[in-house]
């Protein structure tokens, strides 16, 4: 099992040579998308590349081996753009890249020590640029890792970061019998509500974080009532400051909540498969209460606890979220009059229980159907299965 993650390093002396290199990337980008929305239907990289090579070359100034990404880049953005019309959520356009963001390939663009990253620049070739050491990243320069192809990003701070792409090889947890399987509800009450199958439940974040949110929402009303250039700065301020709150409490919602599979022996975390799910729910949500339903990192928090998951050997698996939160545990009756705010109530058999605990309850349920997907397929030792 391969094991990915992205390191966020302040590059300390970022100077014109860095930002000029930046630009005419994001130059070469903006001209081969141009090329690709002209031919009307996506190009493949290999043809692109014969297509933009000379001009990006030539004309903008890059370097072989960015004139080699680029087109590589462009292609598979047109290649997403095309599935996104398929699933008719955009029509065709041309993608524009700004001049935040550049690419670079391990050893042909870039190097990296724990202090030091040499970048190929356009004007006096690999440049060494220092970067902020931080405890938590020296574990990524200890060998173990592999680097991968990883970015330069100027963030809405104004300062350059090292966006570094690391990898590595972790053994497979081998599925065992009896296995402890545990489901996650997430919400708006609580942001997840864990169960397992052994009846071990955990509730995670909820009231304050809704507080500090509906400040932000009381704010942003107020400022674009203004419409003022300081109110849109402010915004803009806003904005950021808000997104990295939800970073930061899906970091540590996501820590908790594997430290509560670990802690209780799990080895399958389910999670619900939020694919297409905000749009077919938000009209089943008051207006009021539509922001905090769609705006919320739901899928950035399943992503820190898939990784941090897989980190711990713990497998993670995505269920159909459908009618979880209506389904009866003990009976299985399905209606939508069994819930009731933060209370859910069977109307057939009486049932009585938190309604995110017994979503969570459903989706441990459908997580533990997994195991007989896994020994259909062999995936699940032999040794234990009949214990």
């Amino acid at each position: 099992m391969i094991l990915t993650k992205t390191v966020i390093l302040k590059i300390v002396n970022p100077d014109n040579d860095l930002v000029e290199t930046m630009q005419k990337y994001s130059d070469g980008m903006n001209y081969a998308s141009s090329v690709v929305f002209q031919n009307g239907k996506t190009i493949g990289s290999y043809k692109l590349q014969n297509i933009v090579y000379g001009y990006l070359r030539e004309v903008i100034g890059l370097k072989s081996q960015m004139s080699c990404n680029i087109p590589r880049q462009v292609s598979g953005c047109y290649k997403t753009l095309k599935e996104q019309i398929k699933e008719g959520k955009v029509i065709w356009k041309e993608i524009t890249f700004s001049t935040y963001s550049m690419t670079l390939s391990y050893k042909r663009d870039f190097s990296i020590s724990q202090n030091l990253v040499s970048i190929t620049t356009i004007n006096n070739g690999r440049k060494p640029y220092k970067i902020q050491s931080y405890d938590n990243a020296q574990q990524y320069f200890d060998g173990t890792w592999k680097f991968t192809a990883s970015k330069v990003v100027r963030h809405k701070d104004s300062n350059h970061y090292f966006h570094l792409s690391v990898e590595k090889e972790v053994p497979e947890k081998e599925l065992e019998y009896p296995s402890n399987y545990m489901g996650i509800d997430l919400g708006m009450n609580y942001l997840a509500v864990a169960s397992t199958t052994e009846k071990k439940c955990k509730f995670f974040a909820g009231g304050h974080i809704k507080y500090i949110r509906n400040q932000y929402k009381s704010m942003r009303a107020r400022l674009q009532s203004k419409g003022t250039l300081s109110a849109k700065r402010m915004l803009k301020h806003l904005s950021g400051k808000e997104q990295r709150l939800m970073r930061d409490v899906n970091h540590i919602i996501s820590k908790e909540i594997v430290k509560f599979a670990i802690d209780n022996d799990v080895s399958v975390i389910g999670l619900e498969d939020l694919n297409g799910i905000k749009e077919s729910t938000i009209h089943n949500v008051p207006k009021k209460k539509r922001h905090n339903h769609s705006s919320w990192a739901y899928r950035q928090l399943h992503t820190f606890i898939e990784y941090k998951a897989r980190e711990a050997g713990i497998i993670t698996h995505f269920v159909d979220p459908a009618y979880t939160s209506q389904t009866c545990i003990r009976c299985n009756h399905i209606s939508k009059n069994n819930r009731h705010r933060l209370e859910f109530r069977c109307e057939i058999c009486g049932y009585e229980n938190n309604a995110d605990l017994n979503g969570a309850m459903n989706i441990e349920h459908r997580t533990r159907d997994f195991r007989y997907i896994l020994e259909s397929q062999g995936c699940v030792s032999a040794t234990h299965t009949n214990a």
